[in-house]
């Protein structure tokens, strides 16, 4: 199985890459989303570090943002809880789709904890700031401190592009990743 690994900056447009490949692909935002609204275990530990803002489920990014803005220290309480489950999640993932000849896996902080394996195809998706900062701001409870903190988790995005056997450019036009997609799927394919 070859496993493919999106990297890249917060909305960038990886997970939107992740799907050009057209393999079965791991979103771990999207498994994290899934996680506040649907498990009460998830809520309950997440209550319980953060009484004074978490109080109600389904648990609603709003409050999660609130305490993160209040303290730097409550970001570390959420990913202590929320990062094995979705990593538990994930091997779900890749054992369910074992027998596919390629996975992708949309993690953002993949090479920060670790989770990639040494021949993983790392594929870096570089996008212009100014059309970031655009898309970040049209989301739901948008806030540039959020932004800041969640980066600092975030290995720098030159090392990133240095870790990863492609890159591909985004420019938010369909075309340009597609084609970009294509050629990577043919490499890899073509060395496999």
């Amino acid at each position: 199985m070859i496993r493919i690994a999106v990297v890249g900056d917060i909305a960038s447009g990886k997970s939107h890459v992740a799907k050009l490949f057209g393999c079965p692909v791991f979103n771990a935002d999207s498994e994290v989303a899934t996680l506040y609204r649907q498990d009460r275990r998830c809520y309950t530990k997440l209550k319980k570090v953060l009484p004074s803002y978490i109080n109600s489920f389904p648990i609603k990014k709003k409050r999660l943002f609130s305490a993160i803005l209040a303290n730097k220290s409550n970001l570390k309480k959420i990913v202590k809880i929320v990062h094995p489950i979705i990593r538990k999640k994930m091997h779900t993932f890749i054992k369910k789709n074992k027998n596919k000849k390629i996975i992708v896996l949309d993690i953002p902080l993949l090479l920060e904890n670790k989770i990639n394996r040494k021949n993983d195809v790392i594929i870096f998706v570089d996008a212009n700031k100014k059309k970031i900062k655009k898309k970040l701001s049209k989301r739901d409870n948008f806030s540039l401190k959020i932004v800041k903190r969640l980066k600092k988790l975030q290995l720098p995005l030159e090392t990133k592009r240095k870790k990863s056997d492609f890159v591909i450019k985004n420019n938010f036009k369909n075309n340009s990743a597609k084609k970009s997609v294509k050629i990577i799927l043919k490499k890899i394919l073509s060395n496999a």
